[in-house]
């Protein structure tokens, strides 16, 4: 079933580049998923697993991503924090920006809505149409979405997205 651009979609990012206490990323990853199940999100669609490497490129291992669609009567920023919170109890510590991370779950967009006043979340994710690692996966969830600030859609996003950033589909 594709998504049309028009259904309201709550779209959640995950990556990860370092093992956690339940095992490798991947094994990370798929815990949370299960674990938004438990704090009442609802996984509605998710995309496979994305070997990517990090974004500004460095030496840390490269991680591994994903995108889900995910259904809560949450508003932004009370889903904001149900998702630190997962992070957190996976052993999440924010430290400096792109550092690595047993776990990073971002808010990537939110229906329609936008919101660009902290200290609320920022929606659409500020950074999420310069990103294969989010573009990439999101194609598989919800490939006729279209930026709400833009218009843009996501193939021309994609089509505009930097060479240098690698990602595979994991296998």
């Amino acid at each position: 079933m594709l998504l049309s651009e028009d259904c309201n979609l709550i779209l959640v990012g995950l990556g990860a580049n370092l093992p956690s206490a339940v095992g490798t990323p991947r094994q990370t990853l798929e815990a949370a998923l299960a674990r938004m199940g438990v704090e009442g999100l609802e996984v509605v669609r998710r995309s496979r697993f994305w070997r990517t490497r990090p974004v500004p490129i460095s030496d840390q291992p490269w991680f591994v991503n994903a995108v889900a669609a995910i259904e809560t009567k949450l508003p932004p920023d009370g889903l904001l924090d149900v998702l630190h919170r997962i992070e957190s109890s996976f052993g999440r510590v924010r430290s400096v920006v792109n550092a690595p991370r047993v776990l990073d779950l971002d808010l990537l967009a939110y229906d329609r809505v936008v919101l660009d006043v902290p200290p609320r979340p920022l929606v659409p994710h500020p950074r999420m149409s310069d990103r294969a690692f989010v573009l990439l996966p999101m194609a598989e969830v919800a490939p006729l979405w279209r930026h709400p600030v833009t218009g843009d859609a996501l193939a021309e996003m994609i089509a505009r997205l930097p060479t240098d950033q690698l990602c595979q589909v994991e296998e």
